[in-house]
């Protein structure tokens, strides 16, 4: 019995790979990438070989992807790796922000179903649910796999997280998984540009790499432009969830935005890509004299300095509070989660003008707004 098994395991998994396992093919033409550094993608003839490196283990492969055009007989000869033909005409999406692209790119008709539909606020997104034209897939951590299995995607797009175990029974529907890791990437251009790598998933390469051009060289016009005006205020950035307070660290996304906008940012030499959990007294003593505070929080109101000091009365000893130099960022009312991402260009911009208020105009704010 145990011998049938992996028979039919390896059958399985031969089908899926295009039948033969090879090495690639010898001489493949290798796509640059400027700032992405866990992407590896090399052209060869009748398909690509994309490969993700694993953000998290140092040296090792999270997944490989070989993409043959949906056109094209299936090569006989074909690497190892998931098979995606492309373009991808159907397409199960977790993500808000991935919506959000491809939406951007002109291809929300070529989503099927997502999931964690209420934390998606494009509303194309939702008319479509309402028409039955996209399925409501629950929730993302445990979908309805039925649901998927009815609407019969092409691929599922979904962000990978360290020790997850997986994803259950999703892995089990043969259907190829997108393994969504650029916000593991280490710098706002790295990340957005793994547009490129969506463009040529949904044969989009030409509008990806367009876009991608336009959102680098704002970006570095903005930096350049910030970097003239010299040193500005220092920031502190979020606030307590629970008993905690997570301030990026200073080689996360964030962290590295705040430099590049002038901005004087007390963990700004720490070495995390990712946040650090700190007591509020930790931020007292650090940062309570940072001269602006800018914050994220999900109301269907804007915020005010009263009902911020509700949530902990440590806030007025902060010097920014004090002085009314307080920006929230309401994520129910703006697309911080949608655009931020792969438009690093726009939320630098608010930090710019934030930072340095005597030389900017903060009516064009974008995310943020002052607390009244």
């Amino acid at each position: 019995m145990r011998n049938i098994l992996i028979i039919g395991f390896c059958i399985v998994w031969l089908s899926s790979c295009g039948g033969k396992i090879t090495k690639p093919q010898e001489g493949g033409d290798t796509l640059t990438f400027n700032y992405a550094t866990l992407l590896h993608v090399v052209k060869y003839e009748g398909y690509t070989v994309a490969t993700i490196s694993n953000p998290w283990r140092e040296g090792k492969t999270l997944h490989t992807y070989v993409l043959v055009p949906r056109k094209d007989e299936l090569p006989s000869d074909l690497p190892s790796g998931t098979v995606i033909r492309t373009p991808i005409q159907r397409a199960t999406v977790f993500t808000t922000v991935h919506c959000s692209l491809l939406t951007t790119f002109g291809l929300g008709e070529r989503i099927v179903g997502v999931a964690d539909l209420k934390y998606i606020k494009i509303p194309y997104i939702h008319e479509q649910v309402k028409k039955g034209f996209i399925a409501d897939c629950g929730n993302g951590l445990s979908p309805t796999i039925e649901k998927i299995m009815d609407i019969k995607p092409d691929a599922i797009m979904l962000s990978p997280f360290e020790n997850s175990g997986g994803y259950g029974k999703v892995e089990e529907l043969g259907i190829p998984l997108i393994e969504c890791a650029e916000y593991m990437e280490v710098s706002p251009l790295a990340r957005a540009e793994w547009m490129r790598f969506y463009g040529l998933l949904f044969d989009e390469s030409h509008q990806a790499d367009s876009l991608f051009n336009v959102v680098s060289a704002q970006y570095q016009t903005l930096k350049a432009s910030a970097n003239k005006m010299g040193a500005g205020r220092s920031v502190l950035i979020d606030k307590m969830v629970g008993s905690v307070w997570y301030v990026p660290g200073g080689r996360s996304t964030i962290g590295q935005m705040l430099k590049d906008a002038g901005g004087q940012y007390a963990w700004a030499e720490d070495e995390h890509s990712g946040s650090l959990s700190l007591p509020f007294e930790t931020i007292l003593e650090r940062a309570g004299d940072a001269d602006v505070w800018m914050y994220r929080y999900s109301s269907d109101h804007l915020m005010n300095y009263t009902e911020l000091l509700s949530e902990h009365r440590g806030y007025n000893q902060l010097q920014a509070f004090k002085q009314h130099n307080v920006y929230g960022c309401n994520v129910e009312q703006s697309l911080f989660y949608e655009e931020a991402p792969f438009r690093p260009d726009y939320l630098l911009s608010d930090f710019i003008q934030i930072v340095h208020p005597e030389t900017t105009d903060s009516l064009s704010l974008r995310y943020y707004q002052k607390l009244q």
